[in-house]
């Protein structure tokens, strides 16, 4: 594994009874990189992204997580990483700066740093007038915004994002991705499941996913060279066939 390596998983195996849920996966992912893991619903994107922030255990593979082995560190894991569900995971009864204060506290920041960091992330987002406004009471692009900045509020070595994107419009997506390039560019490395297509030019590479294997694996450029194609929409479509 080389120094660049902050990931890397080799024949994970996840398991539910008879049913494969991940079949032999293997791949590494590279520090500051945006990693898309794409594929239909139901194709294990979610099952490894599981794994891999140490909220569950795999069946077999070894597999590294900023050095650290998945079935003997995963608490430590939970501590170096963010992670963002499809279900936004914001306290909608708390306030803005109220849900920083909490995510703060349980990442163990000071309230000094906290503070610091709230301000910060306000500004960034422009969001400086809407402190003190419930979670409820924004709309739902900010609510996805703020839940970005809220994972990545400890400033850690990986973000896992799970669908970030869903059912919000494109203008809100294409916003979000901008904060995905912000992340990037100051060091962590963004690793996001999405099934929309389009996405995966954004990334630096991804991993196609299909019935629990890895069926393409490339810069979105290569890939569709490799298929003779000038989307990722067609890339997929000619995989999925």
């Amino acid at each position: 594994m080389s120094d660049n390596t902050v990931i890397s998983v080799k024949n994970l195996v996840k398991k539910f009874g008879n049913f494969v849920a991940n079949d032999n996966l293997t791949f590494d992912v590279y520090r500051g990189e945006i990693f898309g893991f794409l594929g239909a619903n139901g194709a294990g994107k979610t099952t490894a992204m599981r794994i891999l922030c140490g909220l569950s255990l795999p069946t077999s593979g070894e597999l590294i997580v900023d050095g650290l082995d998945v079935y003997k560190k995963s608490e430590e894991i939970k501590k170096r990483i963010g992670y963002m569900s499809q279900k936004f995971s914001l306290y909608e009864d708390m306030t803005v700066a109220e849900n920083m204060r909490l995510y703060g506290g349980i990442y163990g920041i000071s309230d000094a740093q906290i503070k610091i960091r709230t301000a910060e992330l306000l500004g960034e987002l422009g969001l400086q007038d809407q402190k003190d406004t419930l979670i409820s009471d924004l709309p739902l692009g900010w609510r996805q915004k703020l839940a970005f900045s809220v994972a990545v509020f400890h400033q850690p070595a990986i973000v896992f994002l799970d669908e970030p994107t869903g059912g919000v419009d494109p203008i809100t997506r294409r916003q979000f991705w901008d904060l995905i390039y912000q992340a990037a560019h100051k060091g962590i490395t963004v690793f996001v499941t999405t099934h929309y297509m389009d996405e995966a030019e954004y990334c630096d590479r991804v991993c196609i996913m299909n019935e629990g294997k890895i069926v393409a694996l490339d810069k979105p450029m290569l890939l569709k060279e490799q298929y003779g194609v000038d989307s990722m929409n067609e890339v997929f479509v000619k995989i999925a066939r």
